[in-house]
């Protein structure tokens, strides 16, 4: 019995076709399953490197041939697709019963069966054997954070020592907040910020952001949601300047 299936009351209902057929139909459709899946997952890479050079896709790195193999091969069916054969209707508009429907959940529960057993005990061979190329950082998301945050502080430094050097040494406020990044600190003194202040701390800004962006572009070992978090930081930084 499975969920309410009985096996041998559906073999037994198979309509003009042997149990045999039956069974060669359900091999035959897991195998175009399969290679449909892989298939599509190469696909879907051949896709994604084409569509990068016009649009802006979240991952623009190739990951060659292994990996699509392998997300391919674990496409295993279960529950959904015994869930869709189970939503045939019994009968038709007409009364009539839905014609092939003993079938149709037979094939169903060989191609559960099968790619179960097949897929999902060979999986682990295959990614041992094919030995995927780490392509993502491993740095932890922290230590990433933290580097990232120490770079854009050392690019904010830098950026306000080129461009604003002459006033360094007249605006006390400025030279305050010339302190805080070099300290490497999050946020501003908010009693300290005057009108020029604002205007350079956003110009400030801006740039953080080119750079976050560049950034972003260029170190491809980089997670995007760290770009992000940063990026979050720098608009919080900028709300705050709206009441100030």
């Amino acid at each position: 019995m499975l969920i309410g299936l009985d096996l041998p009351q559906i073999t037994n209902g198979l309509e003009e076709v042997s149990l045999p057929s039956a069974i060669g139909y359900g091999v035959l459709i897991t195998l175009v399953l399969i290679v449909s899946r892989i298939l599509s997952s190469y696909g879907a890479v051949v896709v994604t490197l084409i569509a990068r050079n016009f649009i802006t896709v979240a991952d623009t790195r190739n990951p060659g041939l292994k990996a699509p193999f392998i997300l391919g091969w674990s496409g295993m069916r279960g529950v959904v697709s015994l869930a869709a054969a189970l939503s045939i209707p019994v009968y038709l508009n007409n009364g009539n019963g839905f014609p092939q429907r003993n079938l149709i959940l037979f094939i169903t529960f060989v191609v559960i069966l099968l790619t179960l057993l097949i897929q999902g005990l060979t999986l682990p061979y295959f990614i041992k054997k094919i030995k995927l190329t780490d392509i993502y950082d491993p740095t932890p998301r922290d230590e990433a954070y933290n580097q990232l945050r120490q770079e854009l502080a050392q690019y904010a430094l830098h950026y306000l020592k080129t461009n604003y050097n002459d006033q360094l040494d007249s605006n006390t406020p400025l030279k305050y907040l010339v302190k805080r990044w070099e300290q490497h600190s999050n946020g501003i003194d908010d009693e300290s910020i005057g009108t020029d202040l604002k205007v350079i701390y956003l110009d400030l800004l801006h740039k953080q952001r080119e750079w976050l962006v560049n950034k972003n572009k260029e170190d491809q070992t980089l997670d995007e949601s760290i770009i992000r978090r940063q990026m979050h930081y720098l608009d919080i930084e900028e709300e705050k300047l709206r009441y100030i």
